[in-house]
């Protein structure tokens, strides 16, 4: 079972990596995959060049193991789409395999209005990063969409290709890309908000 997750990573930081690892511990992923956004779709576009992006990604999980940067979203020419990187992944993975696609409680709350929905379910799981707790959405096409598909046990996940959708508790650490960009221009400390090796690669774009 492979896990998928997508973002600006504008750049990335602990906070999204805390909750990558506890939900690649949680379902015992092969791999998570972490795909930097291209052309964003409905959001402001990354301020941070791909490339640096993409290399701060690197430096961050470069010792994890099973953590895989996948770039592919990165050299289209068109806009990203979700549902057009998971197919892309089916066509490489082929039909069997389970995608578990990792989404923020944000993000989530707003599935039902991303390109083509339905078919994104039938491509893969979701897995809501979210906090213990939580509180069901109240919109009828959100609870629409996840009718009969909401599952309780990440085991549930292995036993089909996608389709499901798992509510994932995990470590909420409030640390924004946001907060670290300002921090950067404001000349401002960013230690402890991302991993040595960013800080690292960053102190040197700074310089």
């Amino acid at each position: 079972m492979i896990g998928i997750f997508g973002g600006t990573f504008d750049p990335i930081h602990l906070g999204h990596l805390r909750t990558a690892l506890d939900v690649f511990e949680a379902l015992e992923l092969e791999e998570l995959r972490f795909i930097p956004l291209g052309q964003a779709v409905h959001r402001d576009q990354p301020l941070m060049p791909a490339s640096q992006r993409l290399a701060l990604l690197r430096a961050a999980i470069a010792d994890q193991p099973g953590f895989v940067a996948d770039e592919r979203e990165l050299h289209q020419e068109r806009p990203s789409y979700t549902v057009d990187t998971l197919e892309d992944l089916r066509h490489e993975l082929g039909p069997a395999r389970p995608l578990c696609l990792l989404l923020g409680r944000d993000a989530f709350n707003a599935f039902h209005s991303w390109h083509r929905p339905e078919r994104i379910l039938e491509l893969a799981h979701l897995v809501v990063m979210d906090r213990p707790g939580h509180d069901l959405p109240d919109d009828a096409e959100l609870q629409q969409l996840m009718d009969g598909r909401v599952v309780n046990d990440g085991a549930a996940l292995k036993e089909c290709p996608g389709g499901r959708i798992l509510f994932q508790p995990v470590t909420p650490l409030g640390i924004s890309s946001t907060d670290i960009r300002q921090r950067l221009t404001q000349g401002r400390p960013i230690r402890w908000l991302v991993p040595d090796a960013v800080l690292s690669l960053l102190m040197q774009v700074q310089d």
